[in-house]
């Protein structure tokens, strides 16, 4: 999923006098360029500051920050792969190495791949898709495909997707309703509750829902019905299936010879998956920069000119309330920004 681009946020404001609720960069050199003008016995005509470092489109510095997280964690995990990968290789070339050193490895890179959504500032799903939103959770329902759904007279399902009442969703189906009828109808009840539905190629529904929510939703999941398609009575639990992640480290075996070729072809294949999402959040990232550098044209890098002169005349003026404009100044350029903007170059 590309990253969406958004709006760029007003810059700094003209100088002439100071916003009292300004940013305390802003005010500082606001303050700055008001006294020295008053000096030199001069009026200036309206010269706004363009922005600066302090004022750089912040929705833009998330997704450049959310695409940068996602690529560290796969450059790791490409690492880890590589590294495991052969040391397989090495071992069944029947090669010396120390007893252990492939299980740590795998252990290793469980333990990475575990911490996947919290490494990746939950840009990457269990498929290694990136978005800027959160990552989901995709998952089956047994009973909920369209050939059981689209068949039988008229029927209200009661859909629990958490304790109590309130986590109740109600579907009407009706004889003749169409495939993509029944999958919106199913999207519009549950979407309220951050649960989308579409379908896929065999016809089953597929629910997603923030990978957050999933370890309760999945032991939640409930339906009622009137006996037609599903059950009438209480509710009844459902069994949801988890989309297999691309990647199962838990699966891989180093107890024989033949479980280690098994583990070598998987984390070859891990691997390639892990190469080909790392070349898309690449090229997300320098379509980011792009957009960073359309957002900061060379109209503005005279604004840092101005900016870095204020401060140069400042720091040569004696006296108290020069230190109090340069000390607010700097404090109020947020470090982070600076590193955003040095990875843009």
């Amino acid at each position: 999923m590309e990253i969406a681009q958004r709006p760029s946020t007003p810059g700094l404001a003209a100088r002439p006098t100071a916003n009292p609720g300004a940013n305390p960069a802003e005010s500082a050199l606001a303050d700055a360029g008001a006294a020295l003008d008053q000096a030199a016995g001069t009026t200036p005509a309206p010269a706004p500051l363009r922005r600066g470092l302090s004022n750089l489109d912040a929705p833009l510095q998330n997704d450049v920050s959310g695409a940068q997280q996602a690529i560290d964690f796969l450059e790791q995990s490409a690492a880890q792969l590589r590294a495991l990968k052969s040391d397989l290789a090495a071992k069944l070339a029947t090669r010396q190495m120390r007893d252990g050193q492939v299980e740590q490895r795998v252990r290793q890179f469980t333990d990475t791949w575990r911490n996947r959504s919290q490494a990746s500032g939950g840009t990457l799903d269990a498929q290694l898709n990136y978005s800027n939103e959160p990552a989901v959770q995709r998952f089956t329902v047994r009973g909920m495909t369209l050939a059981n759904l689209r068949n039988g007279a008229r029927e209200t399902l009661a859909i629990s997707l958490g304790g109590g009442t309130a986590g109740l969703r109600s579907v009407h189906l009706t004889p003749g309703l169409g495939d993509a009828e029944i999958v919106a109808r199913f999207d519009q009840a549950l979407a309220p509750a951050g649960v989308r539905v579409s379908v896929n190629k065999d016809g089953e529904l597929v629910f997603s829902a923030p990978e957050s929510a999933w370890p309760a939703l999945r032991e939640s999941l409930a339906v009622q019905g009137s006996g037609i398609r599903f059950p009438a009575g209480q509710l009844n639990r459902l069994k949801a299936e988890a989309e297999v992640p691309v990647v199962m480290p838990e699966s891989w075996g180093t107890s024989d010879i033949e479980a280690m070729r098994a583990t070598l072809q998987q984390v070859t294949q891990a691997l390639a998956h892990v190469e080909a999402a790392l070349a898309k959040v690449r090229q997300e990232l320098a379509m980011a920069a792009q957009r960073a550098k359309i957002d900061l044209p060379e109209i503005e890098v005279a604004g840092m000119g101005q900016m870095a002169e204020v401060f140069a005349n400042v720091a040569n003026e004696p006296g108290y309330g020069a230190l109090v404009s340069l000390t607010s100044a700097l404090v109020g350029i947020n470090r982070d920004r600076v590193v955003s903007l040095l990875r843009l170059s």
